[in-house]
């Protein structure tokens, strides 16, 4: 029996091929995971699975004969239970209709069992799901928020460049007003000059003629 046959084996006591499937995968990531972290995955009656390490060793080559050395290592091991012994051997029967007679195992048997694992392996997708989710909102956040930055750096900079340039037109404009007005005064001031001379002469002629008429 492979894994689909097992799925159709039981699709019919959970309700569906789909229902079953998620429930055998779910039983098999379970105690995968539990003997990975070196737990011990206990089913009173059926058996226990559990990591076993292998200090490294000398081996011969099937082959060849050749020694060979092997390195240190880990692997899974499955115990069978009393219950399932039991059976196979045939020392029980194995019932006609319904399930193989189970016992439950006693609290802290089962470490790392099928519903408290499945149900800590959903809570961590979930949870990976989630922050997923959420770093996904936040770099659209910042994709948006990223743009409207420099649009508003550019409106700045151009008001900047308005105000300066108004500025400097103003200081521009008063200055030439201030050269108009100053010119024609200067002007005035040179027409002015010959005028003060004329009257300088008008004067010495008039002391040179009072002397003449006293001598």
């Amino acid at each position: 029996m492979n894994k689909a046959q097992l799925v159709e084996a039981i699709a019919d006591k959970l309700g569906g091929r789909q229902q079953a499937a998620e429930a055998v995968d779910h039983v098999l990531d379970a105690i995968v995971r539990a003997v990975v972290a070196g737990e011990r995955v206990s089913v009173t009656g059926f058996g226990s699975f559990e990591k076993v390490d292998r200090p490294a060793r000398y081996a011969r080559n099937p082959q060849t004969g050749e020694r060979v050395r092997v390195k240190k290592t880990s692997v899974p091991r499955f115990r069978a239970g009393q219950g399932f012994k039991d059976l196979v051997s045939g020392s029980k029967k194995l019932p006609r209709g319904g399930e193989v007679s189970v016992k439950k195992a006693p609290k802290g048997s089962l470490t790392g069992g099928a519903a408290a694992t499945v149900k800590k392996a959903a809570a961590k997708k979930v949870t990976a799901k989630k922050a997923a989710a959420k770093r996904v909102t936040a770099k659209k956040a910042a994709a948006k928020k990223a743009p409207a930055k420099k649009v508003t750096a550019k409106k700045t900079t151009a008001k900047k460049t308005t105000a300066a340039a108004k500025t400097t037109a103003a200081k521009k404009a008063a200055a030439k007003k201030a050269t108009a007005k100053k010119a024609p005064a200067k002007k005035v001031t040179a027409k002015k000059a010959p005028a003060k001379k004329s009257t300088a002469r008008k004067t010495t002629a008039k002391k040179a003629t009072a002397r003449k008429a006293t001598s």
